[in-house]
């Protein structure tokens, strides 16, 4: 499948799967950035993504990331949506530093992976609340 891809720094290279068994593909900083103790930095992944009809990407960590920065994503996984997609809608991954010193992501460090998953658009049908005709099952965490 092909995607829309714009860089805005050639010097540095597309997002690539780094192995034939990757599912998710790397994005790289494309400028130096400091972030401060307790702070969240916006790091920006030098491109902007045209996602096709029913995919959403998914910007997830890297397993890597907190062994080798320190830090940590502040809201699990990010979404790109289909119409975020502008000549100025880069995509940036934050990122929050818990530690006690600042900590620097550098140009071309990977700092988060990307991947598209299907997303259908869908169309509520309202029903009640006894529509299935089943016992709840006990609510958040029941099953222990």
């Amino acid at each position: 499948m092909k995607v829309q891809i714009h860089r805005l720094d050639k010097a540095l290279p597309l997002p690539k799967y780094e192995t034939a068994g990757s599912f998710g593909f790397d994005f790289l900083a494309r400028e130096d950035t400091v972030i401060k103790p307790g702070q969240i930095g916006m790091i920006p992944s030098n491109v902007i993504v045209k996602c096709p009809d029913e995919l959403a990407l998914l910007i997830l960590p890297r397993s890597s990331t907190y062994r080798k920065t320190g830090l940590v994503f502040p809201h699990s996984i990010g979404l790109v949506d289909q119409d975020y997609c502008g000549p100025e809608d880069e995509i940036f991954i934050q990122l929050v530093n818990p530690r006690d010193h600042d900590i620097t992501v550098k140009r071309g460090d990977k700092i988060a992976q990307g991947l598209f998953v299907r997303s259908p658009k869908i169309e509520f049908t309202e029903v009640e609340k006894d529509f299935l005709g089943t016992d709840s099952r006990g609510g958040f965490g029941s099953t222990g």
